[in-house]
């Protein structure tokens, strides 16, 4: 491969291998069509790509983001539950019986326990905890 490249691509990507990752992604890039930031000079794509991150016409980071984003399969987004949440009680035994149909819960929804937790203070911490 292109030695002089790969040595002045070092200062902007500091591991080897994360280059070898990102510079083969940009080539992958390249072959697929996408537009070059610099002349190509008959050099095939892996050393347009080396060319492109050494002379910072192309971000590592941004690349890097864009390499992790092709590698994903599948990305959950975690949205509240519409219906609300019943809130953890005393068991049936210290309510007064076993009758299930007799006891009442309280519900709350995901909100209202988010804003509650948030709402909480952590201990203060006092001299005599270390010893």
């Amino acid at each position: 491969m292109a030695r002089v490249t790969v040595e002045d691509c070092i200062d902007k990507v500091d591991n080897r291998f994360e280059l070898v990752l990102l510079a083969s992604h940009r080539a992958r890039m390249i072959s697929q069509g996408s537009q070059l930031t610099i002349d190509r000079d008959r050099d095939k794509n892996p050393v347009v790509a080396l060319r492109e991150i050494a002379d910072t016409t192309i971000i590592p980071e941004d690349l890097k983001e864009d390499l992790i984003h092709s590698l994903q399969k599948h990305v959950d987004v975690d949205e509240p539950e519409p219906e609300s949440v019943p809130m953890i009680g005393a068991s049936s035994e210290a309510t007064g019986g076993g009758d299930d149909k007799a006891v009442e819960f309280d519900r709350m929804t995901e909100e209202d326990l988010l804003r509650g937790l948030e709402g909480l203070v952590p201990p203060a911490e006092t001299d005599d905890e270390g010893e």
